[in-house]
């Protein structure tokens, strides 16, 4: 058993086919993601908790069995979300108020990854409970951007990404409401997506039947990410909303790389400002489908009142989750979640009726346009990486936003259709610093989804842009 620091670069679907093949274990790359670890995170605080014992003890369990019982991850690592229970790991939330919590049983989607041969190894670095973009708390501290360690990772699955980015993992698990899966996948120069509603079963907690924050895969390819999704994917009684799969292959449908007939193009979605250098480099990204025979149109669907919509069904599942941590601990909880929590206890039910109304419409509208539009593609985020101190983006392009998320109108406007959407790498800046395109389908679409990225992603990049060294901020 020994570190291999060459397999860092190899992508996960050939790390897998040796596993599956011998020709390395799950101990191997356990020793190998340790030794990059020791390496790198110092830079970059992407993965604070690190559980390598529990890990190995897996993997011997794991190994055990023959080769073609080992699941189809078959040892592959995968650190998960610091806002996800592993049983026996520490589990802090990104919160004082949990920094000694240890939870005695593992998220149920945890307990499918592993039964599908996943090996956990790390916690990954979150805002606290997943608030806000920026990745930074008051237990860990922040993460750092590996193309500018000055710069923000984003989130809220930050330390996913960057550990992505950096050759710490090879696949990743994060969740999304407003983009946390997206915005760092754009930050980071990787991959993460959104999937619909009910694809990825995990542990219900309040409110029950809750449609915004879902759990995904992140990767650095798109085939990679495929692999991750096929085994986070089914039905599990214990999530109501969970559902069957029936039988489809993501991987597969990502490798087949079958290109869409008809696409939609939008820079803003007709909702919000964009850095002007973000969406020319996301446009141009976008109008290379046309080199695969793609028909690239401009338009989006009718997101009128997407803000308020997001603003109060938002406010309403933080306050359902996380009233008990408010009335135990809010002299702790950082001022946005305060401003959240109680912007959701104060609602009416007017405001919560109308806002549902709202989304309704949107849903419909959505569903109209992916009629004529197999995708719809945007920037991922509005804005390039920016200084990590700044604790969110307060203006762009002129405009003064409302409040800490309204910046991320751009993701969550996809979140309220309940369509999948991914970041698949569009470009760099001027300054070298990645930006991501957001490309959503039409709700349980996510074989086509896949299958047209991994065209694009092709088209974009030959070969892949990550794993990287961290780049010193200037």
């Amino acid at each position: 058993m020994t570190a291999d620091a060459s397999l860092i670069s190899r992508t996960a679907t050939e790390i897998r086919d040796l596993l599956k093949t011998g020709d390395v274990s799950p101990l191997d790359l356990l020793d190998t993601l340790e030794a990059r670890i020791a390496e790198v995170d110092e830079k970059v605080n992407a993965l604070p908790t690190l559980c390598f014992d529990r890990a190995r003890a897996h993997a011997r369990a794991l190994m055990d069995k023959p080769v073609g019982e080992r699941g189809p991850l078959a040892g592959m690592p995968v650190p998960i979300k610091d806002l996800t229970a592993i049983d026996s790991v520490r589990t802090t939330m990104g919160s004082t108020a949990f920094e000694d919590h240890v939870p005695d049983q593992s998220d149920i989607m945890v307990e499918r990854l592993e039964a599908e041969g996943a090996i956990i190894y790390a916690k990954s670095n979150t805002p606290e409970f997943g608030a806000g973009a920026n990745t930074f708390n008051d237990v860990f501290g922040a993460t750092r951007n590996p193309w500018n360690t000055a710069m923000s990772a984003a989130g809220s699955s930050g330390g996913a990404a960057v550990a992505l980015a950096t050759g710490m993992a090879w696949l990743a698990h994060g969740s999304d409401m407003g983009g946390s899966l997206r915005n760092p996948a754009s930050f980071n120069g990787i991959v993460g997506m959104r999937p619909s509603p009910g694809r990825v079963p995990s542990s219900v907690s309040p409110p029950i039947d809750g449609t915004l924050g879902i759990d995904g895969p992140m990767a650095r390819t798109v085939a990679d990410l495929a692999l991750l999704f096929d085994a986070m994917t089914g039905e599990d009684a214990r999530d109501p909303l969970s559902a069957h799969h029936g039988g489809t292959s993501f991987l597969d449908a990502a490798l087949s790389a079958k290109p869409p007939v008809r696409v939609a193009f939008s820079a803003d979605l007709g909702m919000t400002p964009v850095d002007p250098e973000v969406a020319a480099i996301c446009e141009r990204a976008a109008g290379r489908f046309a080199e695969a025979g793609v028909e690239v149109v401009e338009a989006h669907p009718d997101f009128t009142g997407v803000h308020d919509c997001f603003r109060v069904l938002r406010a309403k599942t933080f306050a359902s989750a996380l009233k008990p941590v408010y009335d135990s601990h809010r002299d702790k909880l950082k001022p946005e979640l305060v401003w959240n929590i109680e912007l959701g206890l104060n609602q009416t039910g007017a405001d919560i009726a109308e806002a549902e109304h709202q989304r309704a419409r949107l849903f419909h509208n959505a569903r109209d346009f992916f009629k004529t539009y197999d995708l719809l593609l945007t920037p991922a985020t509005i804005v390039p990486p920016y200084p990590v101190e700044q604790r969110f983006v307060a203006e762009c392009n002129g405009h003064t936003f409302n409040n800490y998320v309204e910046w991320l109108g751009i993701a969550y406007a996809i979140t309220l259709i309940a369509s999948p959407a991914l970041s698949i790498p569009a470009g760099f800046t001027a300054s070298g610093l990645p930006v991501g395109l957001q490309i959503a389908a039409p709700p349980r679409g996510e074989a086509g989804l896949l299958s047209a990225a991994a065209v694009l992603e092709k088209i974009l990049w030959p070969e892949p842009i990550t794993p990287i060294d961290p780049r010193g901020g200037d």
